[in-house]
């Protein structure tokens, strides 16, 4: 069966994909095996140049490559040429860094000397989402080349044209540096053929972001054969409220943390649990801000929330409101679909939220916020962690101490004082619960996909005897 890419603003087909028949995934699979064989006996300085290449192509294709973006899932163009650059970022970062952070550590020891070394694995699977459709891949290639590992991809089919660009970035950039052919591979291949990838001897480890029923079929397959995985899965953030919190502040940056990529990101803050005394003001403002945000045309470059991805993504969304509204939730402004043939919602405002409503117990993939009424700081902190997620969250409030306090009992990957969650490749990044585990980026990212190697060189020499003194 096809693959079809469709303009979500628009519903019109760009572009149809044939799958790989079984032929073209054995000849990808052989060819990335040859290029590990090659690519593992490189210097951090052969592979740093390759990296820096890529970089440079990024930045140079930015236009073509936000449009494309923009065209498959409906992202704002600005926001789009903002993920070329964190994806070039992310790959000087990492051509910069890798050699320090994979370097051998002494480890004493009986040995006359002994360390750890760190060495790559082989062939990573990367399962990749369709929100982020560069920065998901590239914030697990540009480590994953550094160590010294080669990638072949799984992108999701409504980004397949995002996926070969990628490909063709990374080959290009080879190319350019001498490095070898097929470092980096895109496997055009419908989701039901991910178990079989997997369990393919070629693959060394899978990595995926996605869903918490995607991260459980993956880990299933990959554990089946022993194979590592990074799991980064769903998530549900809190962005916390407390009474003393600079409530202007705190709203104007709800409104970016909500929806920016049109609400469509695993660490966008969805639950927002304030402190009831200050909550009124906090929904006044908040309300504000959204109504302020101009939704339309994703190629628009004043457009600040464009389409969502896919009409069926869109519909569930919409289940979640009226569900959670049929239980008691209160709109304050949006809950609905907007017009026309593109996949389009209004920015969303839902107070009076409980526990037991969707919008609260569900990840909402989407641009709608849920308000939730805590009454006091021991309240929001336990209204935060009622959630199988454990991605990330804020804490605002403007005693500082305060916040690291509250943060200390969040159960989460990562926690965000007056600030919202973001991604950064100094930073590791992933979460606890159902939101997986392992993590990318910084030191820690970079030594998931590696063998932890102790290399013992011995034994030690025997201690010289010490002569008596002369009388």
């Amino acid at each position: 069966m096809s693959i079809q890419s469709i303009n979500p603003a628009t519903g019109e087909v760009i572009e149809t994909f044939e799958p790989f028949n079984q032929q073209q995934i054995n000849a990808a699979l052989d060819q990335a095996q040859q290029a590990f064989r090659q690519w593992r006996a490189t210097s951090f300085d052969e592979r740093a140049r390759l990296t820096r290449e890529i970089a440079r192509t990024l930045r140079a294709q930015k236009e073509r490559l936000a449009r494309v973006m923009t065209l498959e899932m409906g992202k704002p163009v600005v926001e789009a040429e903002a993920e070329v650059e964190k994806c070039a970022w992310n790959c000087d970062f990492y051509a910069e860094e890798a050699q320090r952070y994979l370097a051998n550590e002494p480890a004493p020891s009986t040995a006359q000397e002994s360390y750890v070394a760190f060495r790559p694995l082989g062939v990573v699977l990367a399962v990749m989402p369709w929100n982020y459709p560069l920065w998901q891949v590239f914030r697990f290639a540009a480590p994953a080349l550094m160590a010294g590992n080669v990638a072949v991809l799984k992108h999701a089919s409504n980004v397949t044209r995002c996926a070969l660009e990628i490909e063709r970035v990374i080959g290009e950039a080879a190319q350019a540096v001498g490095a070898p052919a097929h470092l980096f591979q895109t496997l055009i291949v419908p989701g039901a053929e991910v178990d079989q990838l997997i369990k393919d001897r070629r693959i060394a480890a899978v990595t995926l972001t996605g869903s918490d029923p995607a991260g459980v079929a993956v880990a299933t397959a990959a554990g089946s054969t022993l194979k590592k995985t990074v799991l980064e899965l769903g998530g549900s953030d809190a962005f916390i409220v407390l009474d003393d919190a600079d409530i202007e502040a705190a709203a104007q940056m709800a409104t970016k943390a909500r929806f920016q990529n049109t609400g469509q990101s695993c660490i966008a803050a969805k639950r927002f649990i304030v402190v009831d005394s200050v909550a009124d003001a906090f929904e006044r403002a908040f309300v504000k801000a959204t109504e302020a945000l101009k939704v339309g045309d994703p190629l628009d470059r004043e457009t600040q929330v464009g389409a969502m991805a896919r009409r069926d993504l869109r519909d569930d969304l919409d289940r979640q409101v009226r569900a959670s509204v049929k239980q008691g939730a209160k709109t304050l402004t949006g809950g609905e679909p907007l017009g026309g043939p593109g996949a389009f919602y209004a920015p969303t405002i839902l107070t009076n939220v409980t526990p037991e409503m969707p919008v609260f117990n569900e990840e909402t993939f989407g641009p709608v916020a849920a308000v939730i009424r805590a009454r006091d700081e021991a309240d929001a902190i336990r209204l935060a962690n009622q959630s199988e997620f454990g991605l990330g969250g804020a804490v605002w409030t403007r005693d500082v101490a305060r916040g690291e306090r509250v943060a200390g009992e969040i159960e989460s990957g990562a926690v965000f004082i007056n600030g919202m969650t973001a991604s950064d490749p100094r930073l590791p990044f992933g979460g606890v619960k159902r939101s997986g585990y392992g993590r990318e980026l910084s030191s820690y990212g970079i030594r998931e996909f590696v063998n932890i190697q102790t290399v013992w060189i011995g034994p030690a020499k025997a201690a010289a005897p010490v002569q008596a003194a002369a009388e």
